[in-house]
């Protein structure tokens, strides 16, 4: 009924009618990011978990996020979701392992950048900077090479209720050399600290998946980096007791705080 009310109101075909909608639909999604809770939520301890990865998948095929009780780093990749534990393993989890925090997108690249000589972490964000073509929208990477050194780090299971700051004091630190990887993650705007965090988050797994985490440092002669472009946003809030009646005014997270682990 309402395609033939569309159609006499406009002129248009009704096949014209649903070849539109179909383009725009599938752009939408192409170029929406997918989160669950926000940082604000995170950085309180809120660590309940609030979405399968499942779940998860049918939003988006690369993402990063944790997992609940804050129990490792979170890399969603090509479809797969691993777990970089704070003991240095990594697995692909379980589509009912769940998650309080994490952002996903279905990536398909925008555009294809070669990168020489990355020096640090510092060096690649500020090359990534160039690749952006605006400061107000997120973008999605995917970059891959061989790193001569990546070095990660990965939290520690803690209880919920535990701030984040206090959380990641004994989180795990992991320095590797010669290791083929692949870093995917986020550029957020800064007016969105309250809900994601702003500024980079990227973490990394090994090609042979055994090995990853956050990123806080890299080195590469060679980085391959595929850029995403985000306009559309979906948050998903938890319904758990805990969120509902936590107070998250003002609750923000300067990630930097958190890049030199304790150990």
């Amino acid at each position: 009924m309402a395609l033939h009310e569309r159609a006499a109101h406009t002129g248009q075909p009704i096949r014209l009618i649903v070849q539109e909608a179909l383009a725009e639909a599938l752009d939408m999604r192409h170029h929406s990011l997918f989160q669950v809770s926000t940082s604000g939520a995170i950085v309180q301890g809120l660590y309940q978990g609030a979405v399968t990865v499942e779940e998860l998948r049918r939003h988006g095929d690369l993402g990063l996020g944790t997992f609940e009780s804050l129990d490792g780093e979170m890399i969603l990749l090509d479809g797969h979701c691993y777990r970089a534990a704070s003991d240095g393993s990594v697995i692909e989890v379980a589509d009912d392992a769940m998650s309080p925090f994490a952002t996903v997108v279905q990536f398909v690249a925008d555009e294809s950048h070669e990168l020489a000589d990355v020096r640090s972490f510092a060096d690649l964000t500020e090359r990534l900077d160039a690749l952006r073509a605006t400061n107000n929208d997120f973008v999605a990477w995917r970059i891959q090479g061989l790193c001569k050194v990546l070095q990660v780090r990965a939290a520690c299971r803690h209880d919920s209720g535990t701030p984040l700051v206090d959380a990641v004091a004994d989180q795990a630190v992991f320095g590797y050399e010669n290791t083929n990887a692949t870093i995917v993650g986020f550029w957020s705007p800064e007016y969105t600290q309250a809900i994601a965090i702003a500024g980079y988050h990227l973490h990394a797994i090994s090609d042979d998946r055994s090995r990853g985490g956050h990123v806080f440092d890299v080195q590469a002669s060679h980085l391959r980096v595929d850029v995403h472009r985000v306009t559309d946003l979906h948050l998903a809030l938890p319904e758990t007791e805990a969120f509902l009646t936590a107070d998250l005014g003002g609750s923000t997270i300067d990630i930097t705080d958190l890049e030199q682990p304790a150990r």
